[in-house]
């Protein structure tokens, strides 16, 4: 029988209920496995069933195991040589698991599942018990991959690098404090998005940020064209130390929110409106025009505001140099604001996080949930 022959109609009509079906791929599995077991064991010894050989080494039966599958709990038949060296590649020794049902555990732990949560959605799903070790130690296996990522090789050039800080609660010599999780994403000469790393610190601020910025250059950035970040208090010459010809671009929005916390409420539209003219202007000029008319009506009220405008003019204003297409992109840190948002939504349920390796996995696998559609480039 050829696989197309499963898909016929006239083989499909014998199937009555979903589940009719289930009990026939949960058999068609079963016996699939078996037979790549056998194929595994074929390889592992050098010769097929029923050949001759000069090996030491052959087939001595079956051993019979437990697994369990999206389709189930099923037992299969294992086969073993004499020399007991074989370990198969698709059911391991000691394991009991296929990777299918794995990755569904991995994926509900992204999106915020608790271990106890995982262990009854399972259990409602497949009908077995797969214990809070297990689990555990399944999501447990993400750890490696979080190490071999953080330390991959990254381009030699990126265009724009977005860095921002999201906290976390997490707990430490027994009290709960804040804690910061860095993020740098990177827009490559290929106009894809790419979350460069991860770091984890207690609190936000520019020594950290030396340290990312020293990491990135380490693991093979060499030049970065403009890095977007928010008003961090020596954040520019931090970059300048490290990437000495990046330019800095300072968030607008982060500029408008503190610009606007201590305007009265009557004032908020009318002064708005009136910093929308200068980041909306055509041109630096222009830009540069409609800030000193914006000082000259709200300097008297609110000085803190007009002058940290006039005292971040430079690096406000870096994306003028650039195309209005692609300017939006350049002055708000958005990007990496919902990607914040994002890894909130996945981790919503976690008030706080025992370990820094526990806030760092959940995270780690929030972004992997969170960019598995970054694979266009952005537009313009």
């Amino acid at each position: 029988m050829k696989k197309e022959d499963l898909l016929s109609a006239e083989f499909l009509k014998q199937f009555k209920t979903g589940e009719d079906l289930n009990g026939f791929l949960a058999e068609l599995q079963k016996r699939g496995l078996e037979a790549i077991l056998n194929g595994e064991l074929d390889s592992h010894l050098g010769y097929d069933k029923h050949e001759k050989s000069s090996s030491s080494n052959s087939r001595n039966g079956f051993s019979n195991k437990k697994i369990k599958t999206s389709f189930g709990e099923s037992q299969i038949q294992i086969p073993r040589d004499r020399e007991a060296s074989f370990n198969p590649l698709i059911v391991p020794k000691r394991h009991s698991m296929i990777d299918g049902l794995e990755n569904v555990i991995v994926s509900l732990y992204a999106k915020g599942m608790s271990v106890s949560d995982i262990e009854e959605q399972i259990k409602e799903v497949y009908n077995f018990d797969v214990s809070t070790s297990t689990i555990s130690r399944i999501t447990e296996s993400v750890s490696n991959d979080i190490i071999a990522w953080q330390n991959r090789p990254l381009d030699a050039v990126y265009l724009i690098v977005w860095m921002d800080g999201i906290v976390f609660k997490v707990r430490e010599n027994s009290k709960v404090i804040n804690k910061t999780i860095y993020l740098a994403v990177g827009l490559n000469r290929e106009g894809k998005k790419e979350v460069l790393g991860m770091w984890l610190g207690k609190n936000e601020s520019a020594s950290f940020w030396l340290g990312v910025l020293t990491d990135l250059k380490a693991r093979g950035v060499e030049d970065i064209l403009i890095t977007a970040t928010d008003n961090l208090n020596g954040f520019t010459q931090t970059i300048k130390n490290v990437f000495p010809e990046s330019q800095t671009q300072i968030c607008v929005v982060h500029q408008i929110r503190n610009s606007a916390r201590y305007v009265v409420w009557k004032d908020k539209k009318e002064f708005s409106k009136d910093m929308k003219q200068i980041y909306d202007a055509p041109t630096k000029d222009s830009a540069k025009a409609a800030l000193e008319d914006f000082a000259s009506k709200w300097n008297q009220k609110y000085p803190y505001a007009v002058k940290s405008w006039q005292e971040n003019w430079e690096e406000l204003t870096i994306f003028f140099d650039f195309p209005l297409e692609i300017r939006k992109i350049i002055y708000t840190t958005n990007l990496i604001e919902n990607l914040n948002g994002k890894i909130r939504k996945y981790t919503k349920n976690k008030l706080s996080f025992p370990t820094d390796e526990a806030v760092l996995k959940s995270v780690y696998l929030a972004l992997r949930e969170a960019t598995k559609k970054w694979t266009m480039p952005i537009h313009n």
